[in-house]
């Protein structure tokens, strides 16, 4: 059996416990898995990034089956399987609103939410606007600040009206298929490009004229939200862990994670000394200590960060 084939019956399998709920006018797909006892005692909210779904996380943790803790994988309104719905939905803050309400739709009271990159932002705005449904907080190389810089020229022009509709629709297709290697193993960068994620993630997804135009208006729409929010993150009081890499080109570690572990006052910084930006995958061990500790678990994680840098070094030299 191919690669390809093991990996697409593999995702049938998981998908077939998909459910969509109305979460207001729209909407919200989302897989539950389990816990590797019953009843779980508590969740696990996973909330991806830019430009993918609820697939990305998926790929890396459905396999780490928690003791006591079940895991919830979100497709954020317009990507993956989930309605855009109404236009206020490319900010943080909408998405954190129907979040909130699809746990409450699942019977889930709280939850220790963990984003990345963009989802970081997501994972804010929940724990501002909604403190009761978080009992902990994971944020893996967040966007969470105002930032130089803009925006790529593409998601610049994708987001506006009329030509970005165009834009989407006959020349980023195309353009975005053939850079579309270059570009996941950039997010990667400098560590190493796992085998079958682009298939498994279905990354090709994101080029869809509707689902490209929708996360450009998030990107462009983001940096003005971090403006008008960051100095709230002040408020949050749900113990944190925030996880990076020192060599994120992607998002600034500096800009980001190192100024909200300063904002929030019950938060523990993690940086990784050799990791890029995907630190949900290249950290996942550290990741799953992390959500394990928020539950209760005594773990010395700085330890466990100090084992994730050998290994880099390890993956460098080998």
């Amino acid at each position: 059996m191919s690669l390809v084939t093991h990996v697409l019956r593999m995702l049938m399998n998981i998908q077939e416990n998909a459910i969509s709920f109305d979460v207001g006018g729209f909407r919200l797909n989302s897989i539950l898995i389990s816990s590797k006892s019953l009843p779980a005692r508590n969740t696990a909210l996973f909330i991806h990034g830019a430009s993918t779904s609820l697939l990305d996380p998926l790929y890396t943790f459905h396999k780490k089956r928690f003791d006591g803790i079940q895991m919830l994988f979100v497709d954020r309104p317009g990507h993956g399987r989930s309605q855009q719905g109404r236009a206020e939905n490319i900010l943080p803050d909408a998405q954190a609103d129907a979040i909130a309400k699809l746990m409450q739709l699942r019977g889930i009271e709280s939850a220790t939410i963990i984003g990345h990159s963009y989802g970081g932002a997501v994972t804010a705005a929940l724990a501002i606007r909604h403190p009761k449904c978080v009992a902990g907080l994971v944020f893996l190389s967040p966007a969470v600040y105002p930032w130089v810089g803009g925006i790529s020229w593409y998601n610049n022009m994708a987001k506006r009206p009329i030509i970005g509709a165009l834009f989407s629709l006959l020349i980023a297709p195309t353009l975005g298929l053939l850079s579309l290697g270059t570009a996941m193993k950039s997010v990667f960068t400098p560590n190493k490009y796992p085998a079958g994620y682009t298939c498994w993630t279905k990354a090709w997804q994101a080029l869809r004229p509707h689902a490209f135009q929708h996360n450009a208006r998030e990107l462009g729409a983001l940096c003005g939200w971090a403006e008008t929010t960051h100095e709230q993150y002040k408020q949050i009081a749900a113990p944190t862990i925030i996880i990076t890499g020192d060599t994120d080109d992607i998002v600034s570690p500096d800009v980001h994670a190192r100024q909200l572990a300063k904002d929030i006052a019950q938060s523990e910084l993690l940086v990784i000394k050799g990791m890029g930006h995907k630190s949900d995958y290249v950290a996942q061990d550290l990741v799953v200590a992390a959500i394990e500790k928020l539950a209760g678990r005594n773990i010395d994680l700085n330890q466990m960060r100090q084992q994730v840098e050998r290994q880099l070094v390890l993956d460098t030299t080998s």
